[in-house]
């Protein structure tokens, strides 16, 4: 019985074990300080957005001097974690936005900074693509992430343009 009993500890501890390195896996794309800013601007969607434009931005930023900087040893990870974290917060600032248009938020004025931002990512990402793809190591491992994180700005710097022109039409027709 004691047996029993020893095997179940064993197993509830490697369950916790696992349980918790997983969760240490997952990344917040987020700092503490971010979040603070984002939780004072919870109900401001021009507050909002500005402020995931430029988390965003920060992150292409630090991914730029990952890129350049001579000092860094594993560029090929510090790259790939990078774009993820740029990615992350991407999708973030899109779910903020799909949530203010549910609440029928008016966005017309933070969704043109949108559109700009969209354009200054991707012609950012596809000068880090070209000169990923001039270094054949770092090309196979970030190629499909790079990929992604190109079709995500295009998708949605088109998105934001429909919506803006949705919302354009919709306020046209609220002042009549």
């Amino acid at each position: 019985m004691r047996s029993v009993w020893r095997y179940c500890g064993y197993l509830l501890l490697g369950y916790w074990v696992l349980s918790s390195a997983w969760a240490q896996s997952r990344r917040e794309p987020l700092n503490p300080v971010e979040i603070d800013q984002l939780r004072d601007a919870a109900q401001e969607p021009t507050a909002r957005i500005k402020l995931f434009i430029e988390f965003a931005r920060a992150r292409l930023t630090a991914l730029e001097q990952i890129r350049t900087d001579p000092k860094v040893t594993d560029r090929a990870q510090q790259t790939h974690d990078k774009l993820q974290n740029f990615l992350d917060v991407y999708d973030e600032l899109n779910d903020n936005i799909d949530t203010f248009v549910e609440r029928k938020a008016d966005l017309r004025k933070p969704l043109k900074s949108v559109i700009e931002a969209d354009a200054e990512f991707a012609v950012k990402l596809r000068a880090l693509k070209n000169s990923v793809q001039a270094s054949a190591s770092e090309a196979e491992k970030d190629e499909f992430l790079l990929n992604n994180a190109v079709e995500a700005v295009d998708a949605g710097e088109q998105d934001h343009r429909q919506l803006l022109a949705e919302q354009e039409e919709a306020a046209k027709h609220r002042k009549k």
